[in-house]
């Protein structure tokens, strides 16, 4: 009786062992060597996976950076943090390019962009957008039906009273999906810190455009003219800014006649003052000033800035050596 129980346990014990040790030789042999790494850049994403970078997910972006086919800043909504952290396990440096989040480069409100018909389908922008290009006069604004809104998946944008998208800059993360989704292409990534934006991307000339909607921009040039820094011009129609020279000095929005290149009072114009105690009056601040707004002598300090001639672009405290200039907000014009 007792063989009887426990041959069967025996063989079984052989089978189980021989059969273990065929699936340890079979793990050694098709064994995938996984980055050690790997797991520990995985942590450092936020796990969303909501596929803003392009790629299915976290995990997916995880290997793509360690197999180097994605940087170590290509998740937009871990943003900085992130980049830092997965730099540091990678052994890299982080990019420190600007953040960036989505801009309503529209101004064409209820008020300011008149129909020129009534829509009745469904309030999807990339459906109306079938019905002859959507219902407002200007063909290239904002539709106001809110895909935008309905696509966000960090609830960023709400729409306005005005007929307008708002975005909110601390919620949204630069994932680009209402990029993707607005027909008439007026959401655009823009650095966070810059306040100077032309709020228009009509194509229209002058006079249709004005008729179009009371705040386009007409390609009139004062823009242009009245930017020292070359970062502004007039392209098919439609005044473009180069935010790597911009210096947000607003001359050109002081200067523009239909107010369509606006600022964000959040960081506002500044101006630049002189800190006399670490002025030494060597004068490189009045030499590089583009507006000659400041005086001196060389080697008597402390020089004077002119308050009503500086246009706070900022020059001379980049120039100086000596920390003796700071920039502070004014209030905007």
């Amino acid at each position: 009786m007792l063989n009887a129980i426990l041959v069967p346990v025996v063989i079984l014990g052989l089978f189980g062992l021989v059969f273990g040790i065929g699936l340890a030789i079979a793990a050694k042999v098709f064994e995938v060597d996984v980055d050690h790494r790997f797991p520990m850049v995985r942590a450092a994403l936020p796990g969303a996976n909501c596929g803003a970078c392009g790629l299915p997910g976290c995990d997916a972006l995880a290997l793509a950076m360690i197999n180097d086919d994605a940087g170590v800043d290509a998740c937009p909504v871990g943003g900085a943090a992130a980049a830092i952290a997965i730099a540091a396990i990678m052994g890299v440096e982080a990019s420190t390019a600007a953040r960036q989040v989505a801009t309503v480069i529209c101004q064409g409100t209820c008020e300011t962009a008149p129909n020129r018909a009534e829509y009745y389908g469904e309030m999807d922008c990339r459906e109306a957008m079938v019905a002859s290009g959507g219902s407002k006069d200007c063909r290239f604004g904002c539709m106001g039906y809110g895909t935008c809104e309905a696509v966000c998946p960090f609830d960023a944008i709400v729409m306005g009273e005005d007929g307008l998208p708002k975005v909110d800059p601390d919620k949204c993360t630069s994932c680009g999906k209402c990029i993707e989704a607005c027909p008439k292409s007026i959401m655009k990534l823009v650095p966070a810190t810059q306040a100077v934006i032309v709020k228009c991307h009509s194509l229209a000339r002058g006079k249709i455009a004005r008729l179009s909607c009371t705040t386009a921009c007409i390609a009139c040039g004062a823009c242009v003219k009245a930017c020292r820094f070359d970062a502004i011009k007039v392209e098919n129609n439609c005044a473009i800014i180069d935010y790597d020279k911009c210096r947000q000095c607003y001359e050109c929005v002081d200067k523009c006649p239909m107010h369509c290149i606006s600022g964000d009072v959040e960081y506002g114009k500044s101006m630049a003052y002189i800190i006399e105690d670490n002025c030494i009056g060597c004068g490189l601040c009045a030499k590089n000033c583009p507006v000659n707004a400041i005086s001196g002598e060389i080697k008597k300090p402390p020089y004077i800035i002119d308050e009503d001639m500086c246009i706070g672009c900022g020059v001379c405290f980049e120039k100086c050596k000596k920390n003796a200039i700071e920039m502070r907000p004014i209030k905007v014009k």
